[in-house]
C-alpha cells in the first residue's frame, strides 16, 4: 500500500512544485511506482512533466466535481514509472462548486483510496494557499512535506501551516503528520542562507532534511522543457540534490 505525501506551503515561490516534480521523478528513478496528483489550479506540476494542461478534457477538477472517473483523467507514464492526475485553471472553480457538499473535505481521499494499492508513493502538489483544495489533500494524505526557500521571510506563514496540519490531524485525519522540511534555493555562499537554516532548526521542532536544493540555472530551465531535472540535465547540481533528497526520503519512509 502506498504512502501518501502532501507537498504544501501556502507561501508561493518556495519551490513546492519543483520539489514535487523532481522528488517524484527521482523516486521513480529508484524503481518506485509513483502517482503525482496536481491539486494546484496553476497546473505547473502538469506542464512540468511535458503535459499540455490546456488540452486536457479531464483533470482533477472534473474528477472532484464528479464529471469523470479516475480512468478518464489518469495519465499513464508521463515519466517512466510515474503517472499523473493533471490540473489546469478550471480547478480554481472547484472550491465554490464543492462548498455545499457534505464531507467535501474527503472527496479526494475517496478516489485516492481506490488506487493507492497501485503505487509505492502518491505525491499531492497543493496550491499556495490553505484552502479547500489543500484541506482535501491533507485529508487524503499521511505526511506533509514542506519546502522552504532560504530567504529572510522563510518562517513567515510556517506556523500557520503547522497549525492547520495539526487541526486537520486532530479533527479530520488522525493519520496525518509532518514528514519534514526541505530547504530550497540554497546558496551556500551567503550568510543569509545559513542563518535561515539555523533559525528554522532552532524554532521549529520538525525534522529538517540534510539534502538541500541549491539555486541552479538548469533546475530553473527544466520546467520550460517539460522535463524533470534528472532527465533534462542529470549531471547538474539540481539533479544530484534531488537524487540525494530521494535517497534520504526513502531511508525515512520506505519501510
Amino acid at each position: 500500500m502506498s504512502k501518501i505525501m502532501v507537498v504544501a506551503n501556502q507561501k508561493g515561490g518556495v519551490g513546492k512544485t519543483t520539489t514535487t516534480i523532481n522528488l517524484a521523478a527521482a523516486l521513480a528513478n529508484h524503481g518506485k511506482k509513483i502517482l503525482v496528483i496536481d491539486m494546484d489550479p496553476q497546473g505547473n506540476a502538469t506542464s512540468g512533466f511535458g503535459v499540455d494542461k490546456y488540452a486536457q478534457e479531464n483533470t482533477a477538477y472534473e474528477l472532484l466535481i464528479g464529471h469523470c472517473d479516475l480512468d478518464d483523467c489518469l495519465l499513464k507514464n508521463v515519466f517512466e514509472g510515474l503517472d499523473l492526475i493533471p490540473s489546469n485553471i478550471n480547478l480554481a472553480a472547484a472550491e465554490t462548486e464543492l462548498v455545499d457538499l457534505e464531507d467535501k473535505e474527503f472527496i479526494l481521499d475517496g478516489f485516492v483510496q481506490k488506487i493507492r494499492d497501485q503505487y509505492d508513493y502518491i505525491l499531492i502538489d497543493c496550491p499556495p494557499s490553505l484552502n479547500l483544495l489543500t484541506i482535501n489533500a491533507m485529508c487524503a494524505g499521511e505526511k506533509v512535506l514542506i519546502p522552504i526557500q532560504c530567504e529572510y521571510y522563510a518562517l513567515e506563514g510556517l506556523a500557520q501551516l503547522l497549525q492547520t496540519t495539526s487541526l486537520v490531524a486532530e479533527r479530520m485525519n488522525n493519520n496525518l503528520d509532518i514528514d519534514g522540511i526541505v530547504f530550497t534555493m540554497y546558496d551556500g555562499r551567503t550568510n543569509l542562507a545559513f542563518q535561515v537554516v539555523q533559525n528554522v532548526k532552532e524554532q521549529i521542532d520538525v525534522y529538517t532534511y540534510e539534502s538541500m536544493i541549491p539555486r541552479n540555472v538548469r533546475l530553473a530551465e527544466a520546467p520550460s522543457y517539460g522535463m524533470p531535472i534528472i532527465a533534462y540535465d542529470p549531471k547538474s547540481s539540481g539533479a544530484e540534490s534531488y537524487m540525494s533528497l530521494a535517497e534520504e526520503f526513502l531511508k525515512r519512509n520506505d519501510s
